[in-house]
């Protein structure tokens, strides 16, 4: 598969610059569910998604006119950018089922397998973005901290439930491997996100119609704000931020900050819906805090060779 270039031709090393950023998105994408939870009371979750989706198109559409940026030419990225569009579409519809059929806990701790399954496919298809040991540790830590947070709500296992969520981690490993790893990797970052929601923008009415789910009515205003926040902040903005990062950065160290998320989602709950956090959130944050340590350590340098000494 062809590798990403970021500055200069190559994969940048995660900075300072690179962990603000997506730090930030995760804290963003945190709080999300809360906007989200408020729009679901309204509309149905396939018309949500449309909408979303059509309005971040619209976004980018006006962004790449105004600036001219060069996504409306046939390049070649067609096809490959259709099933990107396939596996976003598919990875939300999974989690979707997942959460109708499983407890949240179990949603999030399968999901949250994605970013181990990213950086195992970074070892086979993007050698050169492969974790070193110390970053494998970083990333087992992480992954124990989110899971410990949500494994004392556990509840009965719902296999149906659990592998859905599990099919929406692997679809989400697909889509950010393929990013990654093909043409589109060397293609305007909006253009890329055009797929991507473009395909599920005009695939969610035909799952609206074909799942019975009812057509929205008479929106409140506080439903038309959540779906702007959707479309123009969320899908227009933090998703083209987080395409334009994997065009920079290594993919698995990037997805290793996704951990951050549902413990954001926890602490956002508590202090906006009053929801009551685990004994252990604290602890969870410091093993994920931890565990991203280790994932962005830098490799030791390598000795510069002694200078000759002078023979006289």
């Amino acid at each position: 598969m062809a590798q990403q270039r970021g500055v200069n031709g190559e994969t940048q090393s995660l900075d300072r610059f690179g962990v603000a950023t997506i730090v930030s998105l995760s804290v963003v994408w945190g709080f999300n569910p809360i906007i989200l939870k408020a729009a679901l009371a309204e509309l149905g979750p396939f018309a949500l998604s449309g909408a979303r989706c059509a309005i971040g198109c619209l976004c980018i559409v006006i962004y790449a006119t105004v600036t001219k940026r060069a996504i409306f030419h046939i390049d070649g990225t067609e096809a490959i950018g259709a099933l990107l569009g396939l596996l976003y579409f598919a990875q939300f519809a999974a989690l979707f089922e997942a959460v109708r059929w499983t407890t949240l806990s179990h949603s999030i701790v399968f999901l949250y397998v994605g970013p181990l399954l990213v950086a195992l496919g970074t070892t086979f298809l993007l050698k050169n973005e492969r974790l070193r040991p110390l970053q494998w540790i970083g990333l087992g830590l992480a992954f124990f901290g989110v899971a410990s947070e949500f494994i004392g709500r556990w509840g009965v296992a719902h296999p149906a439930g659990d592998a859905m969520a599990l099919l929406a981690a692997l679809l989400w490993t697909t889509s950010t491997l393929l990013i990654k790893g093909t043409k589109l990797a060397r293609i305007e970052p909006t253009k890329t996100l055009l797929y991507q929601i473009g395909v599920a923008s005009i695939i969610c009415p035909v799952a609206m119609w074909a799942l019975g789910e009812r057509a929205p009515q008479n929106l409140s205003l506080s439903a038309y704000a959540a779906l702007i926040w959707q479309g123009a902040v969320i899908v227009g903005v933090t998703y083209a931020l987080w395409i334009w990062l994997l065009g920079r950065y290594p993919a698995a160290q990037l997805s290793a900050f996704g951990f951050v998320t549902p413990l954001v989602g926890v602490a956002a709950a508590a202090v906006v819906l009053g929801e009551t956090p685990s004994d252990g959130l604290a602890m969870a944050a410091a093993l994920v805090m931890a565990g991203l340590i280790l994932v962005g350590w830098p490799p030791r340098r390598a000795a510069s060779p002694a200078a000759p000494r002078d023979p006289g």
